[in-house]
């Protein structure tokens, strides 16, 4: 488990309990760090079967409000940080074969107000998803990528207020968030070898979000 917030990362570590990992300080945009865990994990285990890229950091600005700097922090956690991870961990993945899991988002399969910076770095992550699936499938290294919608998370719960809750529920088909362990299940998935031809995908789970378009819920018989 690597995070640069050390509280959440310690709070998460007592939760899962010691025996059945470790917390590795780290941010993922910082190649000595990366580096280093890297050589931490290899240590500890000896190999690795999968890597889920999931670092991600947003800044919900107009475009002509996002500074540079706002710009740069995200590119450099939300794609930098899959880039450098991946490419530190693939010599022990090819050793016996394994997956990569990118996170993304369904902010880099659609355009939304106020994602400028973060939506595009999303959608890089889809493409590098792409790349690398590619490049690393004869090394017996699979690469795919989930895009979540809205999920239960707690800073969906902090920053999503009662009405964006209603706007996005008006336009997801099936009428709700999605749960934290929904979307853990299809990572799970696509670590596994329940999973093991298929590579290079991008898989929504987002209750239909993406694929519903401009949603009217007048249409769909709703009050």
């Amino acid at each position: 488990m690597l995070d640069r917030e050390t509280e959440t990362l310690a709070a998460a570590h007592v939760a899962i309990g010691s025996n059945h990992a470790i917390k590795i300080d780290c941010d993922v945009s910082d190649a000595n760090q990366v580096a280093l865990a890297a050589s931490d994990a290899e240590d500890s285990f000896g190999r690795i079967d999968a890597l889920v890229n999931n670092a991600g950091v947003a800044d919900f600005s107009p475009a002509d409000k996002t500074s540079f700097a706002s710009w740069r922090e995200i590119m450099s956690t939300n794609l930098d940080g899959v880039f450098l991870m991946s490419q530190a961990i693939i010599p022990m993945l090819a050793r016996q074969g394994g997956a990569i899991v990118n996170i993304g988002s369904i902010s880099g399969l659609r355009a939304s107000t106020l994602r400028s910076a973060y939506g595009t770095s999303k959608a890089a992550v889809a493409h590098l998803t792409k790349q690398q699936a590619v490049e690393l499938a004869e090394q017996g290294i699979r690469v795919n990528a989930v895009a979540p919608g809205p999920v239960e998370t707690a800073m969906a719960q902090k920053v999503h207020t009662p009405a964006i809750r209603k706007d996005y529920r008006d336009h997801i088909p099936l009428g709700r968030y999605g749960l934290e362990s929904e979307l853990a299940a299809a990572i799970w998935f696509l670590c596994s070898d329940d999973a093991s031809f298929i590579t290079g995908q991008v898989l929504a789970v987002d209750g239909g979000f993406e694929a519903a378009g401009v949603g009217i819920p007048t249409l769909r018989g709703e009050d």
